[in-house]
């Protein structure tokens, strides 16, 4: 017989005895449903927590700083070889499964808007990092290239600014952001922090005051108030311009955060605070972090935490597959007895079906076919049910929503589990059919004849 006669028979076969296949399918389709929404919560768990992770920084991503002069690691090493320079930038960036370094200057300031001032960190960052961040603000926009220096605020920093008339933070106390205006009020930035309020030389006289600059916002990030992101208390500006305005305001002088020399004399450069290592793939980004940290460096990246938490949530998914497992496991067994059940009333009809000449592959080969077809329609069916309870879950109940910040999915099934688990609903169901296959391989063709 040919495969479609043997794929005809089969169907016409199951369908012969409605209430019994039906009964078989829905056990496969509540197996098949178990086990796909188990594995799909897994799964939006990883994803959540992947995105979690993603808030706080890259995940192909290695954060690197130099380990300062006063580090004991390695005391015969020279610390200016550890400094952070445009030459170690091209080192790091011809590195295997490097795709690119940002490099990245901390200055800390005092800012002053109207009665209120604050204490802030100002990170100076490539073009490439602007330009990427560009899409997430939600006024203004980035600050011209080889243009004066300008500001990029987050969302939240209002919320770190002190009323100087009262000494209090209003956000912290109220709750709600004082009444500054970053893009049309005057905003004055003193970066000479160690002459602000007051400094005196070693004779007790009064150093001259610290300038301030007036300094124009570029733009401020998106986000109501109290709206957490991973730039809300962030101030960015281009690194070439804080440069400028450094060295502009600390000529011949120590630049606060800088390294000196073993004189306690400044450096000529100014050197990168920290710079971000962009790894290829996130399983290279252990190996690059491993090879910066023999060079002395300190190396900083997620997948530290990843790799473990993604072990202990590979183990819950397993669980959580192996308990809707069961039920597959289950309906196994309710298809196995469906087919010995058939070969029980269709003895006489494979009696003559060998007494005609029928192969014995194809009287096996029909029964294994009649198992298939139970278990693709209940996966089928069982796949249309889990997108259904996964849709639930996860639009109408906004379990997602309360358990992560970022609305992440609890229940996700992607593309590849929905074929896996159709196929594996067809693959077990012909594996419980491949017993009762067997016995009707080993009818006798005049016993099967006589039977009633």
């Amino acid at each position: 017989m040919s495969i479609i006669d043997l794929l005809r028979m089969s169907l016409e076969s199951l369908f012969k005895r409605k209430v019994r296949t039906i009964l078989t399918i829905m056990g496969v389709v509540i197996g098949t449903t178990s086990i796909v929404v188990m594995i799909s919560l897994g799964i939006g768990m990883k994803e959540a927590l992947l995105s979690e992770y993603e808030s706080y920084g890259g995940l192909k991503s290695v954060e690197v700083s130099s380990p300062g002069r006063y580090d004991d690691t390695d005391k015969d090493k020279d610390p200016e070889e550890t400094l952070l320079t445009d030459a170690r930038v091209q080192e790091f960036e011809a590195m295997e499964h490097v795709d690119s370094v940002d490099p990245c200057l901390t200055a800390q300031v005092v800012i002053k808007c109207g009665i209120y001032e604050g204490w802030f960190t100002l990170q100076g960052v490539s073009r490439k990092v602007l330009e990427e961040k560009a899409e997430l603000l939600g006024q203004g926009s980035i600050p011209a290239e080889g243009g004066e220096l300008q500001l990029i605020y987050g969302n939240m920093i209002p919320a770190d600014f002190c009323n100087t008339k009262t000494n209090s933070y209003e956000y912290w106390d109220t709750g709600e952001l004082p009444n500054i205006d970053l893009m049309n009020d005057q905003v004055y930035v003193i970066f000479d922090t160690s002459r602000y309020p007051n400094a005196y030389d070693d004779n007790g006289n009064p150093l001259p005051a610290a300038k301030k600059y007036i300094v124009e916002t570029a733009g401020v990030f998106a986000g109501e108030p109290g709206e957490w992101s991973q730039d809300s208390y962030n101030i960015y500006c281009d690194i070439d311009a804080l440069k400028e305005v450094l060295q502009r305001e600390f000529k011949g002088r120590v630049i606060p955060g800088q390294p000196t020399r073993k004189n306690g004399k400044p450096y000529k450069d100014l050197f990168y605070s920290s710079l971000v290592v962009n790894v290829d793939e996130m399983e290279n980004v252990t190996g690059v972090q491993q090879i910066i940290s023999d060079m002395g460096y300190q190396a900083y990246s997620n997948a530290e935490w990843i790799e473990s938490d993604m072990q202990i949530m590979n183990i819950i998914q397993a669980v959580l597959g192996g308990i809707g497992g069961i039920s597959l496991f289950v309906a196994a067994i309710g298809i196995t007895n469906t087919m010995m059940m058939s070969i029980y009333e269709r003895t006489k009809e494979i009696g003559i079906m060998k007494v005609i000449g029928c192969r014995i592959r194809d009287i096996q080969l029909l029964f294994l076919i009649e198992a298939g077809y139970i278990g693709f329609i209940g996966g089928g069916i069982g796949m249309l049910l889990s997108y259904t309870i996964s849709y639930v879950m996860n639009k109408v109940l906004g379990l997602g929503a309360m358990m992560f910040e970022d609305g992440a999915k609890l229940s996700v099934i992607p593309p590849w589990l929905a074929l896996l688990a159709i196929t594996f609903a067809a693959l077990i169901a012909m594996i419980a059919g491949f017993l009762p296959s067997l016995r009707a391989m080993k009818l006798s063709p005049l016993a099967a004849i006589r039977a009633e």
